[in-house]
């Protein structure tokens, strides 16, 4: 695999201010530059910026059936190293994140078998984080 580049994403909040201190204190990532209408983060090393859109209502009935869960379209997130991703989900559950779909090890036993998560931030947007304990493995059929 070669050496990926870090991404640029750029997601809609309705509330800037509780999407902040969830990005900021809960998932604590680092902040960079910010105004008054949107805020960068250090997102695993990937540049992830919220923009404030009061109007942003994310549809809470959109999910596709992936290994029998009801995953929510459309979400974003990053594949982190496998300790990375157990140690990142035993916080989360230490801080009672609630869970769209709960730590787990999806297509287990098939070709990339994967740990996942899914939550959601306070506008509604689905994130789900991944790791692979074979990154061979991450496109395979």
């Amino acid at each position: 695999m070669t050496s990926l580049a870090p991404f640029h994403l750029a997601v809609p909040v309705n509330n800037l201010s509780q999407a902040r201190s969830f990005y900021s204190n809960t998932l604590s990532f680092k902040e960079g530059r910010s105004d008054s209408h949107w805020v960068d983060y250090d997102f695993f090393g990937h540049q992830f910026v919220i923009h404030e859109d009061k109007t942003h209502q994310p549809n809470p009935n959109a999910f596709s059936i992936v290994d029998g869960h009801e995953v929510p379209i459309p979400h974003f997130g990053v594949v982190l190293a496998w300790n990375d991703f157990h140690e990142f989900a035993k916080r989360l559950e230490n801080l009672n994140i609630d869970f769209v779909i709960k730590p787990y090890i999806r297509f287990q036993g098939k070709p990339g078998e994967q740990a996942t998560m899914f939550f959601k931030d306070p506008s509604g947007n689905a994130l789900e984080f991944k790791s692979f304990k074979n990154t061979d493995q991450i496109f395979a059929k």
